[in-house]
C-alpha cells in the first residue's frame, strides 16, 4: 500500500498543487498545519475535494485557528486565517484527531501524545522514547519542525515528512514523504511560488541546521 504523507502545507496552494500532481498513492495522510497560510480556504477545498482515501491529523496551528486561547502562532495570523475560513472548514478543524494509523504506521503532527511539543532529528533519544511511550507501531511519521529526517528510536523507525509549504531545507521546493510497504522515500517537488502579498506574516527561510538549533532552544524552553 502506497501512502503519501503531506505535512505542514501552511496554506501554500502552489506548493500543494505541485505535489498533488505527483502523488500516486492508495492513501493520503494530511499531517496537520495545513490551513495557516496565505490561502487557507483554497487549501482546505483542494484537500477535501480529493478522491479516494484521505485522512487528516490535527496540527497545533489547525487547533489554534479555532480556539480562543493563544497558541504558538501569532494571533494576527490565526485571525487572518479564521476570517477566511468557512464555518464548515472551522468545524472540520475542530474534529481532527491527534493521530491516525495506516497498518503498522502511526501518523502524528508533533508527537503521538501532543500536537505542539518540539523534538528534532538531534533531540536526545530519551526525550523521543518518552514521547513514543506506549506506541504500538513499527513506523511513526511526524512533522511540525519542517525538516526531513529519518532515525530510529529503539524498535521504532521515526520519519519527519518535512514541510510542503514552508520547508527549512537547503534547496527550495515542497517536501513530503511517500511510503510503500517498509520503504520510505523523502521527496522534494519543485514549484513556482505564488504572490504572498496577502499574507500578513513573514515567510521565514532557514537552513536545516539553523531551524534545528532554533527548535532545540524552543524545546528546552517548553
Amino acid at each position: 500500500m502506497r501512502v503519501a504523507a503531506l505535512y505542514d502545507i501552511h496554506g501554500n496552494v502552489p506548493a500543494l498543487d505541485a505535489v498533488l500532481a505527483e502523488v500516486d498513492a492508495d492513501v493520503v495522510v494530511v499531517g496537520g498545519d495545513f490551513v495557516l497560510g496565505p490561502w487557507p480556504q483554497e487549501t482546505y477545498d483542494r484537500l477535501r475535494s480529493l478522491d479516494g482515501d484521505v485522512r487528516f491529523v490535527r496540527g497545533n496551528a489547525d487547533r489554534e485557528v479555532v480556539q480562543d486561547a493563544p497558541g504558538l502562532a501569532p494571533p494576527e495570523l490565526t485571525r487572518f486565517v479564521r476570517e477566511r475560513l468557512s464555518p464548515e472548514a472551522c468545524d472540520f478543524l475542530r474534529s481532527l484527531p491527534l493521530t491516525e494509523s495506516v497498518g503498522r504506521v502511526l501518523f502524528c503532527h508533533a508527537t503521538p501524545r501532543n500536537d505542539e511539543e518540539i523534538y528534532t532529528r538531534i533531540s536526545p533519544e530519551e526525550s523521543w522514547r518518552a514521547a513514543l511511550d506506549g506506541v504500538d507501531a513499527d513506523l511513526v511519521v511526524c512533522g511540525h519542525t519542517h525538516v526531513q529526517f529519518d532515525r530510529r528510536i529503539g524498535d521504532v523507525r521515526l520519519v519527519n515528512a518535512g514541510s510542503i509549504g514552508m520547508p527549512y531545507e537547503r534547496e527550495p521546493g515542497a517536501y513530503w514523504a511517500l511510503l510503500d510497504g517498509s520503504d520510505v522515500t523523502l521527496r522534494r517537488t519543485q514549484y513556482v511560488a505564488g504572490d504572498l502579498s496577502p499574507w500578513p506574516g513573514e515567510w521565514p527561510a532557514a537552513s536545516p541546521e539553523e531551524a534545528t538549533e532554533l527548535f532545540e532552544k524552543m524545546s528546552r524552553e517548553q
